[in-house]
């Protein structure tokens, strides 16, 4: 699973701001890069009446609207956690960035402006404050200007290697995998696909598996 940094703060912190100019920073040394954002329960996507609201209404899981521009999925989820969010983007990204999600458990850095007062309180994985004043804490800190500093950290920090990443999932949870099963899985797996007709050289390989429920008797 891609490693998650949440961006936190008061209101009008500058949370999407830091983000805005995290992703080119980022993008610019080839990192692939998603966002979540958590935003007000009145904000919806999907109006009452539309014909992908009468899909979700008819009971469908999940529906997807295209258009000549973009492609928006949208997926009923109560109480969902960042790590649920994560999943819906499988391995396809290097880094994702949530804005919000401060009481999660992914790590966080957050965004601090003098006139907004005192920092946040009791936040859990604090990685940076990204700060426009020097501030009395243990806690690493960044000037609201230094994006270059603040990607160094996370990509020594929190970005794994692109070469050989291999997550598994089972049961919708990630299980960590150390050298030796990692390798392994990710060797078999290879060479089987590699065998196959008319596949050449493999660069990434998604493998699904739903077990069916055993048949009776």
């Amino acid at each position: 699973m891609a490693p998650v940094i949440s961006i936190v703060g008061k209101s009008k912190s500058g949370k999407t701001t830091l983000i805005e100019k995290l992703i080119p920073e980022l993008k610019s040394r080839g990192y692939r890069v998603a966002t979540i954002k958590h935003t007000r329960d009145d904000v919806t996507l999907d109006e009452p009446g539309k014909d992908s609201w009468r899909h979700i209404q008819a009971g469908s899981e999940a529906t997807v609207i295209r258009t000549s521009a973009q492609v928006t999925m949208i997926k009923p989820m109560a109480e969902a956690s960042i790590e649920d969010m994560v999943h819906l983007f499988a391995e396809d990204y290097d880094i994702i960035l949530a804005e919000g999600f401060k009481h999660d458990n992914a790590p966080k850095i957050e965004v601090h402006r003098k006139e907004a007062g005192s920092p946040l309180k009791g936040v859990k994985k604090l990685a940076a404050i990204v700060s426009d004043e020097p501030l009395d804490t243990r806690t690493r800190q960044f000037s609201l200007d230094d994006i270059t500093g603040l990607v160094d950290l996370l990509e020594t920090g929190f970005i794994r290697p692109k070469e050989n990443r291999v997550t598994l999932l089972v049961n919708g949870s990630d299980i960590a995998l150390s050298g030796f099963p990692r390798d392994y899985i990710a060797g078999i797996l290879t060479a089987m696909a590699a065998g196959l007709r008319g596949v050449g050289e493999v660069r990434n390989l998604k493998f699904f598996l739903k077990k069916g429920k055993p048949g009776r008797g």
